[in-house]
């Protein structure tokens, strides 16, 4: 190390001599690093991914860039040691002649391809990012040895990824309704088997456990009229498929974020295309790093915590999910008020409470506000490219508490798994801020 420190004394002491000034490297920002985001959640649509899982994908392939700007940033937190298992991850040769921007890059586009069903389909958006930075002024030498850099950072975070239980789960039983009174049962359009009933058991994060920060036990199932539940029933009943206004309607297309919503159209079954929660909210985070001018290496860190955020929210989540096993609002007021009713939105395969938009929201809320503080005003335009105009917001507090309320507008889940999702999802976020700060 000292030698190569030498070297490079050297070489500026003799360009000063001959009058000459070195060659400034070139910059890249923060929306390279929200690009891949983008790109990654365009994969995610065409691949269908589950809410759960798109966290899971987000969180390494982050954690793939951070790990290159924390190794070059001494006042970025070293991840080992303060998420579980973190590997110990050295400095490699290949960094010395790398740009750790440009490092920080390729390790994300590298890590993604290798988590993602189809992501091969990166490659493309990977060269021609690399076409963009030669065209900055980065001469092959450097990124050659940039691309061994960010190769061997995303190798071993792939080795971390590997070892968190998730391919576990496939050798796990059949998960089958359990058919109790109050329980939760597929339902219309598709009817599909319940998605991730075993990712509670995924290695988190920063949790100490995925029963952690349980929720408060739900209101208890009741076919008494003057039961709560029954008022929850009713409640829900009132804001059904045609008890919405426009404004209603509004918020609770704007927050959807359904990947399995699916469209019946005589025979024939069409998926229709939608980001996941995650994505949604790392979109923000994008735009909450550009409209705040934040550097390369500010927005590195705030993804990599947002996207580390919702993965034990979904964890934690899951795991009240497949506990309680709750009876969504579709099934229980056809069944017990009327079997015409239909919700707004379509309901998502898998157990009601605690709510994953609720929770998720709220975490990542938490999150944000650390960074940007609590009063961030700003236009979320996520999804305008899905037919969705754009919404203006006064805090991610707010966005945080409309998407949780749009859930109930939309019939899909009841007041007190969208009020304790809230609180649980607080809880994440102030946890994985106090570990990592």
């Amino acid at each position: 190390m000292r030698i190569h420190l030498f070297i490079a004394l050297l070489f500026s002491f003799l360009l000063l001599l001959c009058g000459c000034k070195p060659a400034k490297a070139p910059q890249l920002n923060g929306a390279d690093i929200s690009k891949v985001v983008t790109q990654m959640t365009d994969i995610m649509v065409h691949d269908v991914t589950n809410p759960p899982l798109a966290a899971r994908f987000f969180a390494y392939t982050c954690l793939a860039g951070y790990e290159v700007v924390a190794q070059n940033d001494a006042s970025l937190k070293n991840m080992h040691g303060v998420l579980n298992s973190y590997p110990d991850i050295k400095l490699v040769s290949a960094s010395i002649a790398a740009n750790y921007q440009l490092s920080a890059v390729l390790a994300m586009y590298k890590t993604a391809q290798m988590l993602q069903p189809s992501g091969v389909l990166l490659k493309k958006d990977e060269k021609a990012f690399l076409d963009s930075c030669r065209a900055l002024g980065f001469d092959d030498a450097m990124i050659d040895s940039s691309l061994n850099y960010a190769t061997a950072i995303s190798k071993q975070i792939l080795k971390y990824a590997k070892a968190d239980g998730y391919r576990k789960i496939s050798n796990y039983p059949r998960y089958t309704p359990k058919n109790d009174l109050g329980t939760w049962d597929p339902t219309p359009p598709s009817y599909m088997a319940p998605v991730e009933p075993y990712f509670y058991t995924v290695r988190p994060l920063t949790l100490d456990s995925s029963f952690q920060f349980i929720s408060v036990s739900p209101v208890p199932f009741s076919k008494d009229k003057n039961s709560r539940f029954y008022k929850f029933m009713l409640l829900n009943y009132a804001k059904g498929e045609n008890g919405l206004t426009r404004g209603e309607k509004d918020v609770a297309n704007f927050w959807d974020c359904n990947p399995f919503a699916v469209q019946n159209d005589g025979h024939m079954v069409m998926g229709l295309k939608k980001i996941s929660p995650g994505a949604h909210w790392l979109g923000i985070t994008g735009i909450a790093c550009k409209q705040s001018k934040a550097s390369f290496n500010k927005t590195a860190q705030v993804t990599t915590m947002v996207s580390i955020g919702l993965m034990d929210g979904f964890i934690s989540c899951w795991a009240d999910k497949y506990r309680t096993n709750r009876i969504r609002p579709e099934t229980a007021i056809r069944k017990y008020i009327d079997p015409h009713w239909k919700p707004f939105l379509q309901t998502p395969p898998f157990p009601e409470y605690s709510s994953g938009h609720s929770v998720v929201s709220a975490t990542s809320a938490a999150i944000l506000a650390h960074y940007f503080g609590p009063k961030f005003s700003y236009t979320d335009n996520i999804e305008v490219n899905y037919g969705i105009p754009s919404r203006k917001f006064s805090s991610f507090g707010q966005a945080a508490n409309e998407a949780a309320n749009s859930r109930f507008l939309g019939g899909i889940h009841f007041k007190d798994a969208i009020e304790n999702g809230l609180i649980q999802g607080n809880k994440v976020g102030v946890w994985v801020l106090q570990k990592i700060n």
